[in-house]
């Protein structure tokens, strides 16, 4: 396997822009697929926000600021990724839609390219399967702020040949970032391990033992833990903390990963977390706050039947 000169993304929310922002910075030329309609300028403007932050704290020159920016290509169509040699897909966490996209890049793109997964909680094999190309699929499981966060999982399979591997680890090395190779498996590592003390730091509230920045305080500071887990929730977006816990719950039937009726109460209300101005805390005030709303509901015991009914259903 040649070396990877070229990088492809589909998808430009914030994992996307993440990726392609440390891709062109490691000098890569990079092309970004935007996964749904519409003009590409909100997803280019969050890349140049973020390459003028790191001029302002001395990281970066304002000559390598624009020459990162000319390296990624803005797109709307797939066909823009026929020279890519490596295509991470950072579209919606849906086995259905991964699948779907994979098999169409298949047709669009040579044989050599390989294909990526910035999956979560997704099999890579099963994705894998329904792109076609089995032995040339990888996980390359990125953490948010992808910028700033050092660690990528490379989730392998039994079928993936050891050059695909050995280059997706040199990519992730040229990235700047530390390389961890893990067996296919639902959840990988980290959120195999992590989603459980979320949903843990969830049930805690919700049974009324302590308030958000308690519990967030007590973690920081019993454990050593720079952010806290309810903090931490809202961050990475309580839609995405609620989908990997159904997923893992689904798939190991394990009690520790179902999601607490407060989580499905907040993502079904539309309060997803920072990205939305509400979630565990308000971010609409400065510092943050409990959300008011629902810090009334755990004090009156709201939750509390709720839960218990949901865990004997």
């Amino acid at each position: 396997m040649s070396e990877i000169r070229t990088v492809g993304i589909v998808g430009a929310g914030l994992m996307g822009t993440g990726i392609a922002e440390v891709a062109a910075t490691a000098g890569l030329a990079t092309v970004v697929v935007k996964a749904t309609p519409g003009s590409p300028d909100g997803a280019r403007a969050r890349v140049e926000k973020s390459l003028g932050k790191q001029v302002e704290k001395g990281k970066l020159t304002a000559e390598q600021r624009d020459e990162t920016l000319a390296r990624i290509v803005w797109s709307g169509e797939r066909d823009a990724l026929a020279g890519a040699d490596i295509v991470i897909e950072s579209i919606v966490e849906d086995l259905a839609q991964k699948g779907e996209l994979f098999a169409d890049l298949d047709r669009r793109l040579p044989r050599e390219a390989i294909f990526a997964s910035n999956t979560s909680t997704l099999r890579i094999t099963e994705i894998a399967r329904r792109g076609g190309r089995l032995d040339r699929t990888i996980g390359l499981h990125f953490f948010s702020p992808v910028p700033a966060m050092k660690l990528v999982e490379v989730a392998h399979m039994n079928d993936t040949r050891p050059e695909i591997l050995r280059a997706a680890g040199d990519l992730v090395k040229r990235m700047g970032k530390t390389a961890v190779p893990v067996l296919d498996s639902t959840g990988f590592v980290v959120n195999r391990l992590l989603v459980p003390y979320l949903v843990g730091s969830i049930a805690a509230y919700e049974q009324g033992l302590a308030s958000p920045d308690e519990i967030d305080t007590a973690m920081r500071l019993g454990c050593g833990h720079p952010v806290g887990p309810l903090a931490l929730s809202d961050l990475i977006g309580l839609d995405i903390v609620y989908t990997m816990a159904k997923l893992l719950f689904t798939e190991f039937h394990d009690v520790r990963y179902q999601p607490p009726a407060l989580l499905r109460r907040l993502v079904q209300n539309g309060q997803l977390g920072k990205k939305s101005k509400l979630g565990f805390y308000d971010y609409r005030t400065d510092p943050p706050t409990a959300n008011q709303d629902i810090l009334g509901l755990v004090q009156e015991g709201a939750f509390r039947l709720s839960a218990t009914t949901e865990h004997a259903a």
